[in-house]
This record gives structure tokens, sequence and C-alpha cells, in this order.
């Protein structure tokens, strides 16, 4: 009679994450939390009201031809009539001038990689360290948690040292002063006495200011 056959043998299996030692064990760290940051529904909300109030900031943008139309440009005779004209050109043209002044602001980071790429780290460590991180995931770096107090606080004092200590704050703030330059000597030459502010779009837009920042109101507030 035939014996049995004889059963395979077992081959032993190692876990390749086992050996990775703390290198592999901190990189599959970072990486989990990035995901969970990413996978939260504070993140979601975020991106899904930055998409929308973009959109609806671009519904309302002006023609670029109107806002410079060469003929409808002149010279203030007085003080208050540049403020008169400016304020009237801010209600409409406030999309054109947002555009400007992150022009402007991009223009002065993008000449400065350096500077660039200081700042996306920190809000790139803001976003995925404190801002869309899960409340049950902690920031475990080195072999050790942090707490949320120590997190925030180390993101503080990262966060003025690279704005003071290298060349970040001082770009931000020209670009946005040559933007508001740019801005404002448009609004006091630019002639609104063509601009129909009270149609349907302005007088539905509100506040621009609440309009284009809306994204950032807190999941609650229900705006």
């Amino acid at each position: 009679m035939a014996s049995a056959a004889t059963p395979a043998p077992l081959l032993p299996v190692t876990n390749p994450a086992a050996g990775g030692g703390g290198g592999g064990s901190a990189a599959s760290s970072a990486t989990g939390l990035s995901d969970a940051a990413l996978a939260t529904p504070a993140f979601r909300l975020f991106v899904s009201r930055l998409s929308d109030t973009a959109r609806r900031s671009l519904a309302d943008r002006r023609s670029w031809t109107e806002l410079l139309d060469r003929s409808a440009f002149s010279r203030p005779d007085s003080l208050s009539e540049a403020t008169s004209r400016l304020r009237r050109n801010l209600g409409y043209f406030r999309v054109n001038y947002a555009a400007v002044v992150a022009f402007s602001l991009a223009a002065s980071l993008l000449a400065h990689p350096f500077s660039l790429l200081v700042l996306i780290g920190i809000l790139g460590a803001w976003c995925f360290l404190y801002v869309f991180r899960a409340p049950d995931q902690p920031v475990v770096l080195f072999g050790r948690t942090f707490t949320d107090r120590e997190t925030l606080l180390g993101l503080v004092v990262a966060s003025v040292l690279a704005f003071f200590l290298t060349s970040v704050a001082s770009l931000i703030i020209s670009g946005l002063l040559v933007g508001g330059a740019i801005v404002a000597a448009h609004g006091a030459c630019r002639v609104p006495e063509d601009l129909f502010l009270d149609d349907p779009n302005a007088a539905s837009s509100g506040n621009p200011t609440s309009r284009l920042i809306s994204f950032l109101a807190s999941p609650g507030s229900g705006v």
C-alpha cells in the first residue's frame, strides 16, 4: 500500500517591518500621522469650503479689460475724491484687487525660493501636526509622545524663529505693501461713474472680506 504524502515543510516567515529599526518606525509613524490628518473630516470640510469660496469669488470677478480701461483714468482733484473713488472701486473690483495682491505676494516669494520653502514647511507643519490632526492620533517624534500643548508651543516657537530669523516676514510684508500700493493707486485714479455697484451680483455678495475668508469658519458656525 502506498505511503501517505509527506506534508510540505513550513518555511520561516519574517516581518520586514520588524527589522527596519527606529528609523523605519519613525517614518511609518510620520506617514500614518499625515494620512490620518488628510483623512479627517475637518480637512475634507476645509478643502470643500476652500473650493466653494474660490468658485464663488471667481464668479464675481470683473473683466480685466474693464479694470484697465485707459479712458476711465483721471487724476483726482482732492483727497476726498480719491478716497471716494477707492471705496467704490474696492467694492466693484474686490476679486481683481485680491488677485493683484496675491500675485504681488507670490512674485515676492517666488523670487526667493528658500523663503518660499520655509513658508510651505511652516504651513504644512501647522496643518498636519495641529489643525487637521485627529484627536486620537498623538504626535510621536524620536520615540517621544508630545501633548497638544507641547505641540502648539513647539509650532509657535518654530514659526516665530522661521519668520524672524529668515526673510519670510519681510518678503510677505513687502509683497502685501506693493500689492496694496498698486490697488490704492488704481482705485484712486479709476473713475467709477460707469460702474454699477447695485447690480444683483454685488447686492447678493455681502461683505467682501467675509466672502473671501469664509472657508476659515468653524464647522459648526453654519457659514
